[in-house]
């Protein structure tokens, strides 16, 4: 039943052994999922975003981890998706905001180069009306500069422009960065850019991974609109010398990947801005 809903509804479907399994496996995760909620089980690791020219590292993203202590590392793309169904990725997005924030200012306390924090918030927690209240409450918490945070958000968020513009204009009046991750794929309307005060974009890797093909017009496309809007703009996915230089070729100056780094503890992070 379940199944046949979750296929658009209005159609039926046979009861399988791996329907069986599938969704058993699918009740177990959500299981376990509200207990490392409240028992904080998940972590966070941080990707190094990087200056290209200078090879200098000038933000970081954060990025959810959960390691079970039975099952072992569970990918995100098998939990995040059922955390946005269940409802349950309103609190765990808090969490990830307010650790990421904390650590931040750590690592500013303790001497350190300061540097952007970027923050993936969901359609739910973007969509609920005391967001901004939630954000200024977490920054007002951990003593973190509003300047030093960047809430990446998706297309999908923009679609209730009158929302949209509200919260987005609210963030920056506070002095909160936004940034508009995955850009370029999907249909993408070029109106939200001029309607929505965003200051950077994220090229998509899948632009950067085809960039040695047919992908350096649209690359050079987004690049030259984004300077054009006065915007920041970043390229995802950057693994080889020659994606780089192509991209510095293209006017690109940021770039995140594991040519430069995977995603670090927050320690490793540490011995890389104190070099």
């Amino acid at each position: 039943m379940y199944f046949a809903k979750e296929s658009g509804k209005n159609n039926y479907q046979f009861f399988t052994i791996d329907l069986h399994r599938d969704m058993s496996n699918k009740m177990m995760l959500e299981r376990e999922m509200h207990r490392a909620v409240e028992e904080q089980h998940f972590h966070l690791v941080y990707q190094p975003q990087i200056n290209m020219a200078a090879n200098k590292m000038i933000g970081v993203e954060a990025l959810l981890r959960w390691n079970h202590p039975k099952i072992g590392f569970i990918s995100p793309a098998e939990f995040i998706p059922l955390a946005e169904e269940t409802g349950l990725i309103i609190p765990m997005g808090t969490w990830v905001l307010e650790a990421a924030c904390a650590q931040n200012k750590a690592w500013q306390e303790a001497g350190l180069p300061p540097i952007r924090m970027s923050v993936n918030v969901s359609l739910r927690q973007f969509m609920q009306l005391n967001f901004v209240e939630q954000v200024e409450q977490i920054l007002d918490q951990t003593g973190l500069a509003p300047e030093w945070l960047d809430i990446e958000i998706t297309k999908s968020m923009t679609a209730d422009v009158s929302h949209a513009q509200q919260v987005l204009s609210r963030l920056r009046g506070i002095g909160i960065h936004v940034s508009i991750d995955d850009f370029g794929t999907g249909y993408s309307s070029l109106s939200y850019l001029s309607k929505f005060p965003i200051t950077k974009l994220k090229i998509d890797q899948s632009f950067v991974r085809d960039l040695a093909q047919d992908r350096q017009a649209i690359v050079k496309t987004i690049i030259d609109l984004a300077r054009n809007l006065n915007l920041n703009v970043i390229a995802e996915g950057v693994e080889s010398k020659e994606q780089a230089r192509l991209l510095m070729e293209l006017n690109c100056t940021e770039a995140q990947g594991y040519l430069y780094a995977k995603p670090l503890s927050p320690e490793e992070i540490e011995e890389r801005l104190s070099i």
